[in-house]
């Protein structure tokens, strides 16, 4: 059967070991759903090799980040940043990330993340990439460090990845030139704030995404997640806009290739 509709997961961690058994498989399957392409998205100076390596092995569909994650931070080597640094000129590089703040856990100082998030952005743009940005609980933090950002070299090339915090946070971001990535957890039961949020982000600014393995969409929660399953996000977002689920493909899809500069 011909899949017509196409879609773009635009975060995935598919260097994660839970891949490690049927990784080929996970791709076969993503291109039987129709999706076009991938973003395998590092979080350690290690996952940043291994998504390079991975972009590499299946040039066809997948894309690479690299960066360090916050929660992470504490327990990388002295030399991960450079390591990241290195890897960042590299082919099908298309992201620096995933980077940003995170209140919620307590692995990393505080302090310490605001100084990586800081180098994450300017990395990016030096290198006209577009930075992947991981808020938890931390959303007045990551505007106050955007807004720096913004007020001193303008508008922000990026998204906010898996998100789930309020409109006016949105808001913000999408003036400072941000993208608004939402996940599986946009079609959970007790998302209904968050799917009212979806309603108003504008579609030339909206992306999908799995965060694969983690958080499965409905009807494939409690399962590893995949990057076939975004289809049920877009599924989901369709509904929340009372349109077909072609139309979020489309232009979420048109969107990662403007953002990430993927080939069409």
């Amino acid at each position: 059967m011909t899949v017509l509709t196409q879609f773009i997961d635009t975060h995935a961690h598919l260097d994660a070991e839970q891949f490690d058994p049927d990784l080929a498989g996970v791709m076969q399957r993503a291109a039987a759903a129709g999706i076009a392409s991938v973003i395998t998205i590092a979080t350690t100076a290690p996952s940043s090799a291994a998504c390079v390596a991975l972009a590499a092995q299946y040039s066809s569909s997948l894309f690479a980040t690299v960066g360090l994650q916050p929660n992470q931070l504490a327990q990388e080597l002295p030399s991960a940043w450079d390591e990241v640094v290195a890897l960042v000129t590299r082919e099908r590089v298309v992201g620096v990330g995933e980077t940003g703040l995170d209140r919620h856990w307590d692995y990393t100082p505080f302090a310490q993340q605001e100084d990586f998030f800081a180098r994450h952005l300017h990395l990016a743009r030096q290198h006209q990439l577009p930075v992947v940005i991981h808020c938890r609980e931390a959303e007045a933090d990551i505007l106050r460090m955007l807004r720096e950002e913004f007020e001193r070299h303008g508008p922000i090339r990026g998204v906010m990845h898996s998100f789930t915090a309020d409109l006016a946070t949105a808001e913000a971001c999408l003036v400072m030139g941000l993208f608004i990535s939402f996940a599986g957890m946009v079609t959970y039961k007790n998302a209904q704030n968050l799917r009212e949020v979806a309603k108003h982000i504008p579609l030339e600014r909206l992306l999908i995404e799995t965060d694969s393995p983690y958080l499965a969409p409905v009807p494939m929660r409690g399962k590893r997640n995949e990057p076939a399953f975004v289809a049920h996000t877009a599924a989901c977002l369709a509904t929340v806009r009372g349109v077909e689920p072609a139309l979020i493909a489309e232009h979420t899809a048109r969107n990662a290739r403007s953002l990430f500069r993927l080939p069409s």
